[in-house]
């Protein structure tokens, strides 16, 4: 399969990862970048109670991303093999029953959130004293669900269709858009936190504007394609939507397990270290997104190259796909757990100022959740491999330990183990539980073959 010069069945494993691996890394960090930014002009530009509230509503914004990735990974993997067996028909019409689904989906949930702003707010944690700023971030955010899911799931379909520069600037473009309106609407127009949401909605939409132009102008096999509407017809959509919802659950697990690390983090942190707390915790959680993206990126970029050898009979190139893919995910991590260690109080000075009480928080605290970002990128390559190849029951197993199981239980035992260090613990805790449970089932598999 050659299109932009990308042989998913011959090239060099490593040179195709490299190919594949930079530009959508850099396309992802872009994406982080911009989420930074707006949370260094939310906490200088208008104060710690708007940062700690639009940690708030975070997890709901990163639930319409997970159902966009869900979606998008089980199209990915579904067209990546019909397209190794050349069956491009097939591999369209999975990508155009996704769109459609999607989209009416998350139509559904941004009335919902339009109908009860105030029940959301209170439903995701905030409290009597953060609510006007909720409703003010939400109001917009909630606009933007859609085009949240058309970038979640175009970028892969972009770069599976052998364009993954493009996929790049489907990120970067959008990134640049909000900065620049993030300083026009809080600087020059004054418009607080509305402002903030205003300009990440406009943002979010040049992207998804940008995938809808591809896909309709510029796709070269993954094109839309005419669906029929009979009874059959219907039935073949719920089954194909209902497959890609199996394969693609891994992924949704993996980046709800942030959700949940948000959700459940700010209720610990509300009653251990009140709206303080909750602001420290929001540097940290504008940490997150570079660690979750550098081990996405890592996965995603590995993904087309295994399922389509998988798709093909192709063992030995699977198998080298997935080596190059962990090692680079436990140097990334190493890398990553390492500067930011040293890094923390220069990090938390973007936010905060050192005279805050929340900045003293994040600069001890901080440090101790990034002792667990080497097992948490190697978790979600794993777990990218195992779904790249349709083996779902592991990798579900392990979605769910890292997300849910581990991680909940985390939170509430650690501070009474450890205090208020122990809030901090509770991340790496549960990514070292899921790396052990990975390492002892793998070997256990392996002596029962």
């Amino acid at each position: 399969m050659q299109r932009d010069s990308i042989d998913f069945g011959s090239d060099s494993i490593p040179r195709l990862f490299r190919k594949i691996l930079m530009p959508t890394l850099l396309g992802m960090l872009c994406m982080s970048v911009m989420t930074t930014i707006d949370g260094v002009f939310v906490g200088h530009g208008v104060g710690s109670d708007a940062l700690a509230s639009v940690n708030i509503f975070s997890p709901f914004w990163l639930l319409m991303s997970a159902i966009g990735l869900m979606l998008g990974i089980g199209c990915s993997v579904v067209a990546s093999i019909h397209l190794s067996q050349d069956n491009e028909k097939a591999a369209r019409i999975n990508m155009t029953q996704t769109l459609i689904f999607g989209s009416a989906l998350t139509l559904v949930i941004t009335l919902l959130v339009a109908v009860f702003p105030v029940r959301t707010a209170y439903l995701l944690g905030s409290s009597d004293r953060l609510l006007p700023y909720v409703l003010d971030y939400q109001r917009w955010l909630a606009l933007a669900f859609s085009a949240i899911f058309l970038q979640s799931v175009g970028l892969l379909i972009i770069r599976l269709d052998g364009s993954p520069n493009y996929a790049m600037f489907c990120s970067a473009v959008p990134s640049v858009v909000n900065v620049v309106l993030d300083y026009v609407f809080l600087f020059v127009l004054h418009k607080g936190l509305e402002g903030i949401a205003i300009a990440t909605c406009i943002g979010c939409w040049t992207g998804g504007a940008m995938v809808l132009f591809y896909i309709l102008l510029r796709s070269r096999t993954m094109r839309l394609y005419h669906l029929k509407w009979t009874l059959t017809s219907l039935k073949l959509f719920v089954r194909n939507i209902s497959y890609q919802f199996r394969l693609g659950l891994l992924a949704f697990l993996g980046e709800c397990s942030i959700s949940v690390l948000m959700f459940t983090g700010n209720y610990v942190f509300m009653r251990y270290l009140g709206e303080d707390g909750v602001a420290a915790f929001s540097i940290a959680c504008y940490i997150m997104p570079f660690i979750f993206m550098t081990g996405n990126a890592i996965s995603q970029s590995a993904q087309p190259i295994i399922s389509y050898n998988y798709g093909a009979g192709n063992r030995s190139r699977v198998v080298e796909a997935r080596k190059v893919a962990l090692l680079t995910a436990l140097g990334a991590g190493i890398v990553l757990s390492v500067a930011l260690a040293f890094g923390v109080k220069y990090v938390a000075a973007l936010f905060l100022s050192p005279e805050t009480g929340g900045y003293e928080i994040a600069s001890s605290g901080i440090p101790l959740m990034s002792t667990g970002f080497t097992f948490y990128i190697i978790n979600v390559a794993v777990i990218g491999y195992f779904q790249s190849v349709e083996r779902a029951k592991p990798a579900t197993v392990y979605s769910l330990a890292r997300g849910l199981i581990f991680l909940v239980p985390s939170f509430i035992i650690m501070p009474h183990i450890a205090g208020a260090p122990g809030i901090w613990l509770a991340l790496p805790v549960s990514e070292a539980l899921t790396f052990m449970l990975i390492a002892v089932s793998r070997i256990a598999a392996r002596k029962l073959h």
